[in-house]
């Protein structure tokens, strides 16, 4: 039997850093700005697929989108495998910060943990398809469970998993295998319900696995160690705590951020101090004063006793000292200046 998949990185973050809720995309759908067919479970956008039906399987489908579009998919993570195939038009993607243009015949694919958009701020004119498949895990280190109808050769998924796990190149070339597997992927969609074609379906997502392993063999993955390590799970952490307001204002204990990387407290702190050179709580505290002098500068109707708790310090006169510390002036002062 699968094991629960563990807590993701992002469960205490900003609502746009959350996993995606498909909010745009639902209400362009319903307001027939877009022709989308799909397959679901959970809150994805689709048709509810039984929950026993092909398990790992979250979301699978297609939309066309043949007019401009004033809605966009903001930065979000995925709750499995993200694997999307842009087959006409184009529209922005942007992963890990990192802007691309993508273009007819583009590839991506997106870990769990990585925070992703698309649009520019709005999605383009083309047909898009996609699939998530969730395979256990949520922290760059942890094993990789594939769903149990996941059939390639132990040889080659063990070489899939390993390319996938220590390369976080996102956007690819699809080969003309992989496109044909696309257009199998949504009649599949398209004919749901009619005989056979749940064979149909794991047969073609196990083909389309197959081609993915050539296209990331033929288009030289560089691979690396560091990425699957328990170093660059407390980095992606530390990262959120730095760019994610929500995500430092959390009551966070040591004990707390040690589970939430999935180790102990001892490499916690091991690797954060390798990091960024300081303790895990100092620099939590330090995030934290970034987001409260920004905080103090664009917001001047706030009070300072409400920045430094809505920031998720105890008092303000602890956030006060800390703040002098750091900044050499009150935040009074601060805000004046």
């Amino acid at each position: 039997m699968k094991a629960a998949a563990p807590s993701p990185i992002y469960q205490n973050g900003a609502d746009r850093f959350e996993v995606d809720d498909c909010g745009p995309q639902f209400k362009a759908v319903r307001e027939g700005k877009i022709e989308l067919h799909a397959l679901s479970k959970g809150h994805y956008p689709g048709k509810r697929m039984n929950s026993n039906v092909l398990p790992g399987l979250s979301n699978i489908g297609f939309w066309n989108c043949r007019g401009a579009q004033d809605w966009g998919l903001d930065s979000h993570r995925n709750e499995g495998l993200e694997i999307v195939f842009l087959e006409t038009g184009g529209m922005g993607f942007e992963v890990d910060g990192k802007v691309h243009s993508l273009q007819a015949g583009n590839l991506t694919v997106t870990r769990p943990w990585q925070l992703h958009k698309l649009g520019d701020p709005n999605i383009g004119r083309g047909r898009l398809c996609w699939l998530i498949l969730d395979v256990g895990v949520r922290r760059p280190n942890q094993e990789w469970t594939w769903p149990s109808w996941v059939v390639l050769a132990p040889k080659d998924l063990a070489e899939l998993t390993r390319k996938l796990r220590r390369g976080e190149q996102s956007v690819w070339v699809a080969n003309p295998r992989m496109r044909q597997v696309f257009r199998d992927l949504a009649d599949c969609v398209l004919h749901w319900n009619e005989p056979r074609v749940g064979s149909r379906l794991v047969v073609a997502v196990n083909r389309l696995l197959v081609e993915l392993l050539d296209v990331l063999a033929e288009q030289q993955l560089v691979e690396s160690s560091e990425l699957v390590s328990r170093r660059r799970t407390v980095e992606l952490f530390l990262n959120d705590l730095l760019e994610n307001t929500a995500s430092s204002a959390e009551p966070w204990t040591l004990e707390g951020m040690a589970v939430q990387c999935g180790m102990g407290i001892t490499a916690m702190a091991k690797y954060c101090k390798e990091l960024v050179n300081i303790g895990p709580m100092a620099y939590l505290n330090q995030c934290r004063l970034e987001h409260a002098a920004r905080a103090l500068r664009e917001s001047p109707g706030v009070s300072v006793t409400e920045t430094a708790m809505r920031l998720g310090f105890n008092s303000s006169q602890y956030f006060a000292t800390l703040f002098r510390k750091r900044y050499q002036m009150t935040p009074v002062q601060y805000r004046a200046r």
